[in-house]
């Protein structure tokens, strides 16, 4: 299957998707490439990038970024030794990079904001969903906040993030849960979603604006990081390829926690 043919699957049955404007394309390399392995991974990092040439993968599917900007990449890549150097390799080793974003975030029962719910134990099928389906809303029976987060610390520290941050009272009930990841974690509309709690990243949730509104408005937030909330997506779009596209190898590369938590030293 060739790499233009893979980015042309995914398209095709992704209808909220503009093919004129979306970022899932063939970021560099041959599109007409043919593709019978493919390591996926969260974000195509040098890292990523070496695993997959190590590896013998003819792809890389990414989620995010290669060269640190949302769209035109490689228009807009900065004149750096680094960007120059890891366009230079990625071309050399005739690896072709594709991100599948805009489809994955979307794609319903297994793209990325279910399958973190599903990763946290809240089932798949929200309540509700808001901002065009990126933000959902599931409902549990009401249970104490640090509770609640300790079960979300439990199931992250397997990715890699052995502790989440939570604002609000910790003995307060909560049972509508907000869920979203990357951008995708408004808070104001988790609370007209009829949400309690919001489980939000630190890509589309900061302290000064959203979160300390929150907390004065008396609305509970968990934050994580959000490579980990969109880990379990990258495990569910490995296994798609596996079971939908006929002669193609999926291979999942975790990426996890973007950071490591180092406590204080005696």
């Amino acid at each position: 299957m060739k790499a233009i043919d893979i980015n042309r699957h995914f398209l095709s049955k992704a209808s909220w998707v503009d093919p004129a404007k979306t970022v899932d394309r063939v970021i560099i390399g041959d599109p007409q490439k043919e593709v019978k392995r493919v390591l996926v991974t969260w974000i195509a990092s040098l890292r990523a990038v070496r695993a997959a040439v190590e590896r013998g993968c003819d792809m890389l599917m990414t989620h995010e970024p290669t060269f640190w900007v949302h769209a035109n990449e490689l228009e807009k890549m900065e004149k750096s030794e680094i960007a120059s150097d890891k366009r230079l390799f990625i071309e050399r080793s005739r690896l072709v990079i594709l991100r599948n974003h805009d489809a994955w975030d979307r794609w319903p029962e297994v793209g990325i904001p279910w399958a973190w719910a599903q990763f946290l134990g809240l089932g798949n099928k929200p309540t509700a969903t808001g901002a065009n389906g990126y933000q959902h809303r599931y409902d549990v029976e009401p249970v104490p906040l640090d509770s609640f987060a300790a079960r979300v610390a439990k199931r992250t520290a397997t990715i890699g993030e052995s502790a989440v941050q939570v604002v609000g009272d910790g003995k307060r009930l909560v049972s509508h849960i907000g869920i979203g990841t990357g951008c995708g974690c408004d808070i104001r509309t988790f609370q007209e979603m009829g949400c309690d709690l919001s489980v939000v990243c630190d890509d589309g949730s900061c302290y000064w604006a959203g979160i300390q509104r929150a907390e004065d408005d008396g609305h509970a937030v968990i934050r994580v990081n959000h490579g980990t909330s969109e880990e379990p997506g990258m495990a569910t779009l490995a296994r798609y390829i596996n079971e939908n596209l006929p002669g193609v190898k999926a291979e999942h590369l975790p990426h996890g926690s973007t950071f490591r938590l180092v406590g204080a030293q005696a």
